[in-house]
């Protein structure tokens, strides 16, 4: 049988994980073409702080 590992032990692997896919979320944007008039979206996987700038970008 596997030994349970006490919950102090968790935290510490948590902190050497730091900066895995768990930081990082999928974005999808919708980007009018100014010729047609018809939207085509714009997706990427970003890290969660980057979000804002991500949208706040024009292109």
């Amino acid at each position: 049988m596997a030994k349970k590992v006490s919950k102090n032990a968790r935290v510490g692997q948590r902190a050497a994980n730091a900066g895995t896919g768990k930081d990082h979320v999928k974005v999808v944007k919708s980007v009018k073409d100014p010729v047609t008039g018809k939207y085509s979206y714009k997706q990427l996987i970003i890290h969660k702080d980057k979000v804002k700038e991500f949208f706040a970008d024009k292109k």
